[in-house]
């Protein structure tokens, strides 16, 4: 079980320098909008992603007029293992800390335990979480681009193989779309060049094509169980993993979208491109389902990478809940507390507006909870 004990920023955001103890696994966050309830879950996020859920841009991060920002957090020892089931004694196994340093221009240096990370790639995975906030129905509502990063954030936490072929696919594709502008932009081609791009797109693409059919094959009876679920009917969830690969190599659709991409400048074939179609009662899901539907099957998505997560990792990731009172009615709500806090057995940190709220939901759970106001 991963749990936070305490947490202290320095410039984040809206936060000079404060800390928190966490004390139980249930923790209520509230507080009036501008307060920081989300500024901190996102300093929480930080520390398992080495970046921001809201923003690319470690700048944005920072308190105005600072010239940097730092977050430090600190984990429970993991508990003792049952009795004649380990060799470690309890007093040697200890906690984590992780230390987030940003000094401004683009200077950022991940710790953890006093030890400074080669690469920000090696922290992913170590302290998985899965965030859930206001904005995440575009998961459901927008373009392909919100539905692969759902897939490459699942797996990049489970496959740290699969972060080192995503990145490299991102790499050489960003080399062959600057090459395919680069032949309108000089009237002339290089196909050998492009060949060969071709080919460094090929092994990572593959890799990550196989990867994220397996992920979706066992995500589709997941979703369909929490939708079941959360929704309280007999509606029938149905997913579907589109990609050109599941009909074509790797080489054969490059080669057959090649004067498509030379006119448009970009690639247009690849995993890049990759998708997860949904279905409610066998009709599309995006033009028949109502905002109820909608966030039962966001939450349905979440609470399921919750569960591959946990499996893979062998203990249950950090929950992130930002403002989710807001996003479902009262009967989906308990349907969704009652299985983050009384079944899940991970830490899980909620924040809201109103704390009696939050106390009233967590007194029905009868379960130990810690109520943070800021």
């Amino acid at each position: 079980m991963l749990l936070l004990s305490k947490i202290s920023l320095t410039q984040f955001k809206n936060y000079q320098f404060t800390a928190f103890n966490f004390t139980e696994r249930v923790i209520g966050i509230c507080g009036l909008n501008g307060k920081g309830k989300t500024n901190l879950l996102d300093a929480v996020y930080y520390c398992c992603f080495t970046k921001s859920y809201f923003t690319k841009i470690d700048g944005l991060n920072m308190q105005f007029g600072s010239d940097g920002f730092r977050i430090e957090a600190n984990t429970k020892p993991p508990p003792p293992p049952p009795a004649g089931g380990g060799t470690k004694h309890s007093e040697d196994r200890k906690g984590d800390e992780i230390i987030c340093i940003f000094r401004g221009a683009g200077k950022k240096e991940i710790l953890l335990n006093g030890v400074a990370h080669t690469k920000l790639s090696e922290h992913i995975g170590k302290f998985p979480a899965v965030m859930i906030a206001p904005d995440d129905i575009s998961l459901i509502t927008e373009g392909s681009e919100e539905r692969r990063r759902f897939m490459d954030t699942v797996l990049s936490q489970m496959d740290a193989v699969y972060l080192q072929q995503l990145m490299i696919y991102n790499k050489v594709l960003q080399q062959r779309n600057s090459l395919l502008k680069s032949f309108a932009e000089q009237g002339k081609t290089d196909w050998q060049l492009l060949e060969v791009l071709d080919e460094q797109l090929t092994a990572p693409g593959n890799f990550i094509f196989a990867k994220r059919k397996t992920f979706t094959e066992a995500l589709i009876p997941l979703v369909q169980q929490f939708y079941s679920r959360i929704a309280d009917n007999d509606e029938v969830i149905t997913l579907q993993y589109d990609s050109r690969l599941h009909n074509s190599s790797f080489y054969d659709l490059l080669n057959n979208y090649r004067q498509k991409d030379f006119a448009a400048q970009r690639s247009n074939a690849g995993i890049h491109k990759d998708d997860i179609n949904f279905q409610l009662n066998g009709q599309v899901f995006k033009t028949t389902a109502s905002q109820g539907q909608r966030k039962s099957l966001l939450f349905a998505l979440k609470l399921a990478e919750f569960e591959m997560l946990k499996e893979n990792k062998g203990f249950a990731p950090l929950l992130l809940l930002d403002d989710v009172f807001e996003k479902l009615d009262d009967n989906r709500m308990q349907q969704l507390l009652h299985w983050v806090c009384n079944e899940n057995s991970g830490q899980v940190l909620i924040t809201d507006t109103h704390k009696e709220r939050l106390q009233e939901a967590f007194e029905k759970l009868n379960t130990a909870y810690q109520i943070i106001e800021l």
